[in-house]
């Protein structure tokens, strides 16, 4: 049986090609950007000096060698090279080619099947894999740009390496450019600053940056400066999935840094979500969240005014309302900050699934009917504004229970009045009871 793609014509060697294919590292030492998996001591530079390679999940953004990388490991470690798409191979697709693997292994020789996009894939599909996984019918290189922990099932994760490949830095992309240079025997015609504005172009994508690089290549023109650049070529959009790991992420660094107490890299994730087109309302409810969890009793009008600038923006729309939730990300961030009444609450929710249902003392009990009268209900309640200084120091707690210490407030903000409240309230307690 021929492989799966035996039959696709093979291009002839006058047939035009793109730069992108023209480039196409030989050898895995010619990768650019992955140098940490791809070192002798790195994880998969140490596999095919060993001679054995395994299951392998390559995760990373796109353009950054996943395809290519496969493809030279087939090469290196002789094993056939078989590639599909998750995206159009169904099931009798991938029964032909786990049968042509089964008859090449029984002719001696591996098969390296390489499935882009393998997290679209169902979970019946991606159980499928296993027995030719187990079995070494197939040596499996799945790619995916989404976070296989979230996509991918965890047999087919327990049974694979994942490797994760970064997206191509600055100076990755300049050396990519300068290889693009020597392949085309010219220069780009760019200023300095035009030519740092193409490679912020490409956002860390090498083959996003050499399409680029090849319509530049086809201008007749002087040397363009940045302006010359921008109106010759759309900007290319960054890349945020709103339901995927990039909107996880970003949000995460936007809390994060309002945690950190960073107004200006709080603006930049705020500003990063709002670019990829996240609905405002989301962050809106977000920062209603950051101020009740990370800032809490330590300045209280923080969540008053989360919800002030979320109406604000309910009021305006976009994208003149933005500017109120961007003004809450400030406050937020310069904020005092505190956990304390969050680490309470919680506190209290173990204390109360621990503690059953336990009644609370009689003393505090209403008691509207005679028979809950005679049987105690009420009995020796202090009405703390009858008390001194408004307050009896009576215990709350059920019956037998010792106090516990649920709010610690810190010496920050507000929380450092309230934490000169609770000490006094403690020691007149004290002194009451002790009395």
């Amino acid at each position: 049986m021929t492989d799966l793609f035996d039959s696709v014509p093979r291009p002839s060697a006058e047939a035009p090609r793109p730069l992108a294919d023209r480039l196409r590292p030989k050898h895995l030492s010619e990768v650019i950007g992955q140098e940490k998996v791809l070192a002798p001591d790195g994880p998969l530079g140490a596999m095919l000096a060993a001679g054995s390679l395994s299951n392998l999940i390559l995760w990373g953004p796109p353009g950054v060698g996943k395809t290519t990388i496969a493809r030279l490991l087939a090469e290196g470690s002789q094993m056939a090279f078989v590639q599909i798409s998750a995206i159009f191979t169904g099931v009798p697709e991938l029964r032909k080619v786990f049968e042509a693997a089964r008859l090449r292994r029984g002719q001696g020789r591996g098969t390296l099947l390489f499935v882009d996009e393998i997290h679209r894939f169902n979970k019946a599909q991606q159980d499928g894999f296993l027995p030719h996984m187990e079995d070494g019918t197939i040596t499996l290189v799945g790619a995916t740009t989404e976070n296989p922990s979230f996509e991918l099932n965890a047999a087919l994760l327990s049974r694979a390496q994942v490797i994760v490949l970064e997206r191509l830095s600055l100076a990755d992309l300049e050396r990519l450019m300068q290889r693009a240079e020597k392949e085309l025997g010219r220069a780009l015609p760019l200023k300095a600053e035009a030519r740092e504005a193409l490679l912020d172009m490409a956002d860390g994508d090498g083959r996003a940056l050499l399409n680029l690089v090849e319509q530049v290549a086809a201008w007749k023109t002087a040397p363009l400066d940045r302006q010359g650049l921008s109106t010759r070529l759309m900007r290319r959009a960054a890349k945020y999935d709103k339901s995927g790991e990039e909107h996880y992420n970003l949000i995460s660094a936007l809390h994060k840094s309002v945690r950190g107490s960073d107004p200006d890299a709080a603006l930049y994730w705020f500003a990063r979500m709002l670019e990829g087109g996240e609905d405002p309302r989301f962050l809106a409810r977000r920062l209603t969240r950051m101020a009740v969890e990370d800032i809490g009793m330590a300045d209280p009008q923080a969540q008053g005014l989360c919800l002030d600038a979320w109406q604000t923006y309910e009021r305006l729309g976009s994208p003149e309302g933005e500017l109120a939730l961007a003004n809450a990300v400030i406050y937020l961030a310069l904020a005092p900050k505190s956990n304390a009444a969050y680490a309470a609450y919680k506190a209290a929710r173990a204390l109360a699934r621990d503690s059953g249902s336990l009644m609370p003392p009689k003393h505090i009990l209403n008691a509207p009917t005679k028979m809950m009268k005679g049987l105690g209900y009420g009995d020796g309640y202090a009405y703390d504004h009858d008390a001194e200084d408004g307050f009896s120091g009576q215990d709350y707690f059920p019956e037998g229970m010792k106090r516990p210490v649920l709010y610690s407030p810190v010496e920050r903000g507000f929380e450092r009045e309230l934490h000169k409240r609770l000490d006094w309230f403690a020691k007149q307690r004290a002194r009451r009871q002790g009395g």
